[in-house]
């Protein structure tokens, strides 16, 4: 007989990953997004960057502060920055008792070093060519970069001139999000609130479910449903309406902006046709989701045109049906980190400007764009 299973038992005494104060505030900063007034940039490590070292967390923030600086100069809109950077470490659902355990101490180490990156002074906005690496430097995306990083030096000095230096400047609220594969483990970590009452996943501060091409299940959603955090759902192409219907309505009864996210895989040769039936039907359902649009841009995905092409059809889309497009979300490490962490600036930089266009931009059609 096989030795009891303690990790749950473990994970129900360990301290907490995140805090419920921490939870409640990326709800607020959410609902900005939803009411139009913010982006959302979800971006992060795919899934199996376990036991990332201190230089490769480090790269992976500053490429998102990267993204991040040239969304908020580029198209004029603050932005909510969210790293799915711990917690969403391998997680087969049998097999290895041992997992969730080193999951936890794995996302306890990665935050640590982020809430010292963020804090400490890696992301103050003057070390804005510091993030700018060699690599990037020496490419298209990274020489309009800098030139962006000139403009907020040039702005930070005039700011200075004036006897204005706003702390706000020095650090970033930076929040974690992972995607529940493993129940047992987003499960164990949940803690009642002495404030309010009120479940809350402390694994982390965003929790993603689904993974596009088919429905989470009713245990995730159930347990989704049950905590106060923010909630994710990865919709794909054979997503319906009334699925994404049954969503809301498990998911935000309240019809309340912030709790509910809609992360959209829907591919560029179908997202102009799919998405503005969801987004009717879900805006004529009084829910005010966040939507994100989620392209594939890991390594072996479709061609970074077809990347382009889907995340312009989603902008389309949204400004054909006067809603808001709330943001997007990429993976920032693959077999060719230089190359994918290329691509999200570049991809940060055309965001930038279709979040600008006050109309929809001549699309190809469906297919692969130019």
């Amino acid at each position: 007989m096989s030795p009891p299973d303690t990790s749950a038992d473990a994970l129900a005494q360990a301290p907490p990953l995140v805090f419920a104060g921490e939870v409640d505030q990326l709800r607020e900063r959410l609902a900005v997004v939803a009411r139009g007034e913010a982006l959302l940039l979800q971006a992060g490590d795919r899934p199996g960057a376990a036991g990332l070292s201190a230089a490769a967390v480090r790269d992976t923030l500053r490429t998102h502060l990267q993204m991040s600086a040239v969304l908020t100069y580029a198209a004029s809109v603050p932005v909510v920055k969210v790293g799915r950077i711990a917690g969403h470490y391998p997680a087969p659902r049998t097999g290895d008792p041992g997992l969730p355990t080193r999951t936890y101490r794995a996302a306890a180490s990665t935050l640590n070093l982020v809430r010292a990156f963020t804090t400490g002074g890696e992301a103050d906005l003057s070390q804005v060519h510091a993030w700018n690496r060699e690599f990037v430097t020496a490419s298209p995306a990274g020489r309009r970069y800098e030139a962006v990083a000139r403009g907020i030096d040039k702005a930070l000095a005039f700011m200075k001139a004036c006897g204005t230096d706003p702390a706000g400047l020095r650090s970033v609220e930076f929040y974690a999000a992972h995607d529940v594969a493993r129940l047992d483990y987003a499960s164990a970590l949940t803690r009642t609130d002495s404030r309010t009452g009120a479940p809350y996943a402390t694994s982390g501060h965003l929790v993603r479910i689904g993974d596009g091409d088919r429905p989470p299940d009713e245990a995730h959603v159930g347990f989704a449903a049950r905590i106060a955090n923010p909630v994710a759902v990865r919709l794909g192409p054979a997503t319906t309406v009334d699925e994404v219907l049954g969503y809301v309505d498990l998911l935000d009864p309240d019809r309340e902006p912030g709790r509910l996210t809609f992360a959209l895989r829907l591919g560029a040769d179908r997202v102009r046709d799919l998405l503005p039936e969801l987004v009717e039907k879900v805006t004529a359902s009084g829910a005010r989701p966040v939507w994100v649009t989620d392209p594939d841009t890991s390594s072996g995905a479709p061609g970074f045109d077809d990347v382009l092409d889907e995340v312009r059809g989603f902008f389309d889309v949204h400004r054909s049906l006067g809603t808001h497009p709330g943001g997007i979300h990429t993976e920032l490490t693959g077999d060719d980190v230089a190359r994918d962490r290329e691509r999200s600036l570049d991809l940060a930089f055309r965001v930038a400007e279709f979040a600008r266009s006050p109309e929809p931009e001549p699309g190809p059609g469906p297919g692969p764009g130019p």
